[in-house]
């Protein structure tokens, strides 16, 4: 006997600076995911970049919990941003999100129709090269 629906979502394994790590992908942008396995792109990156579009690209998947991870504070959208949910009825729970990712994977596990719009914690670091050899170095050059 099952006491609980098959949870299809994905678990959110790891995260950091620029990117998070979602079942064996690892993704360096803003995300969508959805109770039913989506990883969609999500075009904010950053808490100040949300608007109405945005928050309404998260009610596309009639859910029934909405999670916003704004980064590595939380940060409300001003009032205008979030008229979807106001017109929608449905709460939405703004959170930063180290608190979204693992809010996500208990709501996930339960089965539960959950969506969640992640912003990451910052940004990426920069890309590290090879430290520069000066010319001539070890070649006994001056």
């Amino acid at each position: 006997m099952k006491l609980h629906a098959e949870a299809s979502a994905v678990r959110i394994a790891s995260y950091g600076p620029g990117y998070f790590v979602v079942g064996d992908r690892t993704v360096r942008h803003s995300i969508i995911l959805t109770f039913d396995g989506a990883i969609e792109p999500w075009a904010p990156a950053a808490s100040a970049d949300l608007d109405e579009d945005h928050l309404r690209a998260l009610l596309l998947h009639r859910p029934e919990v909405v999670l916003l991870g704004t980064g590595a504070r939380q940060a409300f959208p001003p009032a205008g941003v979030l008229r979807p949910f106001a017109q929608s009825g449905l709460g939405l729970e703004v959170m930063d999100t180290p608190a979204a990712c693992r809010t996500w994977n208990v709501l996930a596990a339960e089965g539960r129709k959950v969506v969640a719009g992640l912003l990451p914690i910052g940004p990426p670091p920069p890309e590290r090269s090879a430290p520069a050899i000066p010319t001539g170095a070890g070649t006994g050059e001056r």
